[in-house]
């Protein structure tokens, strides 16, 4: 009796409310976004932050999927399309990464879910910028790399960027020199020739291996669009990094050639001591040093777990400086 004397007294239901806005805060969402601490800004085009996290320190349930929520729904759907559940996280926290990172860079006057993405010809991904948006379209530039144990998210400020990392002890199927001869020029094959300790040789395979990929994701081709026997990656004595490009063949009608410039300047470090990271931005000839010619890099890294702990490690054993 009581259920039914209440069902009377109720009024008629209200008109149902609109559906929210998609992948817009509330007041909770809004207090996270903040909680994104702003970095130092980036003063020039030769400075480059990157922000890097460790996968298999991230395993909290809630955490994953506040990440997961961050993602677009077609990121979702790529995520989970993965072929199991370290991969799936991989995915995930990529994309969280990226979005929390940019967020920053505009004093979290942009929510990490509203950002939207394009793709290049050759896949490489860029920030959309609605024709239409009221907001100030900040000058950014990102790029992101990841293998199963580290994924890491580097930022210009209107500066093409690539970076890469790949484990120090990363396996080869084939033998190195067999590797170098099938991708790399004649002239790096003949640096790795003359290393006779198997261990060094490798470990600088890897390192020419990171900064060609780094290079080539800076030109925003990818493997396919910019072949590593394309050009060369000189390991100077005095740690400077230098790129020689090819000379083309006449009548050769290969378009990778218009693509490749030496303009471009590259940073290498270890980081953690498992990995080596390889940065590369496009050379800003304003800001050479008259005196002492190219001026180098600006490099500041931090190790991340958004909205949580933000650790700046530049200066520190976790990220010790080759070139």
């Amino acid at each position: 009796m009581r259920h039914r004397l209440l069902r009377r007294a109720m009024p008629l239901p209200p008109p149902p409310s609109p559906p929210p806005a998609p992948r817009t805060p509330g007041v909770a969402g809004a207090r996270l976004f903040s909680s994104l601490p702003p970095p130092p800004p980036l003063q020039s085009r030769r400075e480059v932050h990157v922000w890097y996290v460790l996968p298999d320190e991230l395993n909290d349930a809630s955490q994953l999927k506040m990440y997961m929520d961050l993602l677009s729904p077609s990121e979702r759907k790529t995520a989970l399309s993965m072929n199991g559940e370290k991969l799936q996280k991989g995915a995930v926290l990529s994309r969280a990464l990226v979005r929390t990172t940019l967020s920053r860079y505009t004093d979290c006057k942009v929510d990490p879910r509203s950002f939207e993405f394009k793709k290049n010809k050759f896949g490489k991904p860029e920030i959309l910028w609605q024709s239409d948006d009221s907001r100030m379209e900040w000058p950014l530039h990102f790029n992101i790399s990841h293998t199963t144990s580290l994924i890491a998210c580097g930022i210009t400020m209107d500066a093409p960027i690539g970076i890469d990392i790949e484990e120090k002890k990363r396996k080869t199927v084939k033998n190195i020199l067999s590797l170098a001869r099938r991708y790399f020029t004649p002239s790096e094959v003949d640096y790795l020739t003359k290393i006779s300790d198997p261990d060094a040789q490798q470990k600088e395979f890897i390192k020419l291996w990171t900064l060609k990929e780094a290079y080539v994701k800076a030109l925003g081709r990818g493997f396919s669009g910019a072949p590593f026997n394309k050009f060369s990656i000189i390991l100077a004595a005095n740690n400077r990094i230098q790129i020689s490009v090819a000379p083309k063949v006449f009548k050769d009608s290969d378009s990778s050639y218009d693509c490749l410039s030496e303009n471009w300047q590259f940073s290498l470090a270890e980081l953690n001591s498992s990995h080596y990271i390889a940065v590369c931005v496009e050379d800003d000839l304003r800001s050479s040093d008259s005196g002492n010619g190219r001026l180098p890099l600006g490099l500041k890294v931090w190790k991340t777990v958004p909205f949580l702990e933000d650790m700046l490690v530049s200066g520190t054993e976790a990220v010790k400086l080759i070139s």
